[in-house]
Order: C-alpha cells, then structure tokens, then sequence
C-alpha cells in the first residue's frame, strides 16, 4: 500500500481527460440537481471523510441541505474516473460536495457533524481503508468557512486529546477543482442500501 498513501507527484499522476465523466443532473433521494448554478441563499462545502458513500448519506438527509453530491478534489489529475483515484495514482480525495441553506442550517452545524462523524487523526485512512483518497479533508470556499473550520479543528483537537487520541491529520484548504463521480457511485447507499459503509467516529462529541 505504499504507493497509495504518499501523494503523486505531476510526472506521477495519470493524465486524465479534458471532458467530464457524464452524469445525470438529479440527485437520486429528492430530485434536485446535483449541479450549479445554485441561487442565493443557497452556499456550499466540501468534505473528505473516508469513503464518500457513507459520507453523503450523512448530509443528504439533513434539514436545510438542499442537495449532495460525490466526486474528487485536492488532485492532480482532470476529470478521473473511481478507478483512477483508487488507483492513488491521481492524487485526489473522495470528497462530498453539501449545497445548504445557511438559514436552516449553520455551516458550523455541518462542521460539527463532519469531525464527529470519522477519525480526523489517521492520516491518509479511514479505518481499514488506506490511501490518499480516504484523508481528511476540509475544502472551504471563503475566508469565513476558512476561519470557522480552523477554530472547530483547534477546539476538537483539545478535546481529542484529552481523550488519549492523537493529533488531528485534517488537511484545511480552499476548496480546489471539485470533479463529479459517476451515476453508479452518486447516493449509492440509497440505491444499494446493504452496500458497504466504513463511516466511523471516535466516539468524542463536542463539548454542549
């Protein structure tokens, strides 16, 4: 697995292709699109918390979240197919796109449930899924996301610690180029609902 958990450099990563994989414009639970333009109040935010299966299913059903949809980020390589990121060989993390209304739903809301919901101290791993591609992730797309996620981070690592586990591998970035996944893998636990889910927290909640 060595090659899968240390990220490729540009003479490593696949080429890609300039097109994108075709996808189906409606998200499979409630029928929105997947893709923008989305209108005001409408915002978005990115995450990577181990495989994005389990992951969307997490947010999909969340009062305010008007849609979710899977792809890749924080790569090297345009528009890649699943078999090219599981590959390692891209460089890019399973990550989870979250349209929300900020006026249901705070995005520190959404913060709060993403560190809760995995092991953000595992470094590139999810349990017994290892490669770059299950990393944690935070992609923000202003600087107010940005500071929100950084304070969260610092005030979860405290209480990680204080509970014996090491500290937090979460990469804090603004969001990169978000690639979709294909139709087989967009909602794919409510399509295939026995299909196979690693999400897992560490059992450390926030302080009330």
């Amino acid at each position: 697995m060595a090659s899968k958990i240390d990220m490729p450099t540009q003479a490593e990563a696949l080429p890609g292709r300039d097109t994108e994989i075709p996808l189906t414009n409606r998200h499979f639970v409630n029928g929105e699109p997947l893709k923008g333009p989305f209108q005001s109040p409408l915002q978005g935010a990115l995450f990577g918390l181990g495989c994005f299966w389990g992951a969307e299913r997490l947010f999909w059903s969340l009062d305010g979240v008007y849609t979710t949809a899977v792809g890749y980020a924080g790569g090297l390589t345009p528009n890649p197919t699943y078999e090219e990121v599981c590959s390692g060989l891209t460089g890019h993390n399973e990550v989870v796109l979250v349209v929300f209304n900020p006026q249901q739903i705070s995005y520190q809301n959404l913060l709060k449930l993403f560190w809760e919901s995995h092991n953000p101290t595992q470094g590139m791993r999810q349990g017994n899924d290892q490669g770059t591609q299950y990393r944690s992730g935070v992609y923000t797309f202003n600087e107010a996301q940005a500071v929100e996620a950084l304070a969260l981070k610092n005030e979860y690592e405290v209480t990680l610690s204080e509970k014996g586990l090491s500290a937090i591998t979460t990469e804090i970035l603004p969001a990169p180029a978000f690639y979709y996944a294909d139709d087989y893998h967009q909602q794919y636990l409510a399509k295939n609902p026995g299909g196979y889910c690693g999400l897992g927290g560490t059992g450390v909640c926030f302080r009330p």
